[in-house]
């Protein structure tokens, strides 16, 4: 009998130890076991336009997309990506040398960090940061340096001054993202044209990670950070359909940017998938042309969402950072008393919650370096039916509210 081979090294690579499994699959088992409502992960629990289904299911039965796609992503769809950028922002691409299809756009990142980090490389993220960022840039052999957004006046704030002086002549790149995911951050026009300047002044590569572009409320807007003097030659922007089209098992992601930019960013993907969701491809490409009323109605529905959960959680005695972006709640979960917050633990609250009340959240502690930063607060997706809610809302002011 042959056992497995003995080895003083462990067999995960040293990059990623750190990286187990994850927070999203912890909490989705613990949301199966006690029969809870699951608020963790960010999926919808409907799908999207019923013609965009249908549009997939057409280029199925027509034989597009069955085999493999061109590298770069199917015509259609690189078409469709330059012809909303143009019509939403005012950028110009060319569809054949500044546009690249991804398997959602975490293979995005991934494919762009891979590309444009060599070891050694500081990269610089905004924490909290969606986890993939940190075992991105582990793989590629670079070295994170968070700059911590912090709670002030209702929303979490960018330090224009701490990111300034995390920059070193070892930074290569920022990653950004916004709208932010956990945070629901939208980042300024006056936030982002700094942010543009120290990249030019600094000679920096910016990723931007956009895929919550089409959530943003209230009076925020998505401005491009590409839009800024001097960043278009430096700047890979990210965009994904699953996000804005409710169709996340599609994995259908983007990147635009300056034809040498994207050159490398293909070199890299082209040895992770290679190419992925040929006949999803056409779908989206159809996705992306819908008139502004789908993607004023969808923003309409999210933010009705928001609200209704919002308000649960603040009559339940949570703190609320009302998101301006995405479709997350982050809270502070202090107000609620020592005993009912575990002391601030905001990882104990969360493995608490399914019994207490019947919900699942994350702690957004695994989404920092800096682990104490985000001890307290803890995220809530809104991306769910309006009576799964409802009925979460009620749940949690059962448990919590005096």
């Amino acid at each position: 009998m042959t056992g497995m081979t003995s080895t003083a090294r462990p067999l995960l690579n040293r990059r990623l130890a750190e990286f187990g499994t994850t927070i999203f699959a912890e909490m989705s088992a613990l949301a199966l076991k006690t029969g809870s409502i699951n608020l963790g992960q960010g999926f919808p629990d409907t799908d999207g336009p019923e013609e965009i289904r249908e549009a997939a299911v057409r280029a199925l039965r027509d034989g597009r997309g069955n085999q493999y796609p061109p590298g770069p992503g199917v015509p259609e769809l690189r078409t469709a990506i330059t012809a909303h950028q143009q019509r939403r922002y005012g950028l110009s691409y060319d569809p054949d040398a500044e546009v690249l299809v991804t398997a959602g756009a975490t293979e995005a990142i991934a494919a762009a960090l891979l590309a444009l980090v060599e070891p050694g490389d500081e990269v610089i993220a905004f924490e909290p940061y969606y986890d993939s960022y940190a075992a991105c840039i582990a793989m590629a052999g670079g070295t994170r340096v968070p700059v911590t957004l912090r709670p002030s006046e209702g929303r979490f704030r960018l330090d224009l001054d701490e990111l300034r002086a995390a920059v070193t002549d070892r930074t290569r790149l920022l990653l950004i993202n916004t709208p932010h995911n956990p945070t629901g951050t939208v980042l300024t026009r006056e936030e982002l044209a700094a942010i543009a300047e120290l990249a030019v002044e600094r000679d920096l590569l910016v990723i931007t990670d956009e895929v919550y572009e089409h959530l943003v409320f209230d009076e925020a807007e998505h401005v491009p950070l590409v839009t800024f003097p001097g960043m278009r030659e430096r700047t890979v922007s990210i965009g994904s359909a699953g996000k804005t089209f409710s169709f996340t098992g599609w994995k259908v992601g983007w990147v635009t940017g300056a034809a040498p930019l994207v050159t490398a960013v293909r070199s890299a993907k082209q040895f992770l998938t290679y190419v992925a969701s040929g006949p999803f491809q056409y779908a989206v490409a159809e996705a992306l042309a819908l008139p502004d009323s789908y993607f004023d109605a969808f923003r309409a529905d999210m933010l009705a969402k928001r609200d209704v959960l919002a308000t649960g959680l603040t009559e339940a005695g949570f703190e609320v950072f009302r998101p301006a972006g995405t479709y997350f709640i982050t809270t502070d979960i202090r107000p609620l008393g020592p005993e009912l917050s575990e002391n601030g633990d905001g990882f104990a609250f969360c493995r608490a919650l399914p019994e207490l009340a019947g919900v699942v959240a994350i702690p957004n502690a695994v989404f920092y370096d800096h682990r104490e930063e985000g001890a307290p607060f803890v995220r809530f997706a809104f991306c769910k039916r309006t009576e799964v809610l409802t009925d979460a809302a009620e749940r949690l002011r059962k448990a919590f509210a005096h």
